[in-house]
């Protein structure tokens, strides 16, 4: 069975944007790239660091309106604007995974939003735990 999380949300200026904010299939729940959208669809001023926080906080609500937690992501999909700020972004994200990090791909890549970053998750929960 395919459930739908989310629903529709509203981007920069309220835009609808076309997507669920993630969607479970059997096992998993495929998190859609997140940006650093304040609560008004706004991207958050402070660079990388402050956007990769803010990032960090959508990613996690989203889980946790599919009944994940980080703890359950097994990989995510970083894109950044520019490579200078790998190793701030690094940083900043270690301290979400601690120890135990998930599988990651990271690549350079513009944007489709005024930003610095664009992170999405894979996460893993049998039914059996929900």
């Amino acid at each position: 069975m395919i459930e739908r999380i989310g629903g529709t949300r509203t981007g920069s200026g309220g835009q609808p944007l076309p997507f669920s904010r993630a969607t479970r299939a059997g096992d998993f729940v495929f998190v859609s790239g997140q940006v650093a959208f304040d609560a008004d669809g706004e991207i958050v001023p402070g660079g990388i660091v402050a956007q990769t926080h803010q990032t960090m906080r959508n990613v996690i609500a989203v889980l946790e309106e599919a009944g994940c937690t980080l703890a359950d992501v097994v990989k995510v999909g970083v894109w950044l604007d520019d490579p200078r700020d790998f190793q701030a972004f690094n940083r900043v994200y270690a301290g979400y995974f601690g120890d135990a990090p998930p599988a990651r791909s990271c690549v350079q890549s513009a944007l489709m939003v005024d930003g610095k970053i664009e992170m999405d998750a894979i996460a893993y929960q049998p039914d059996g735990r929900r």
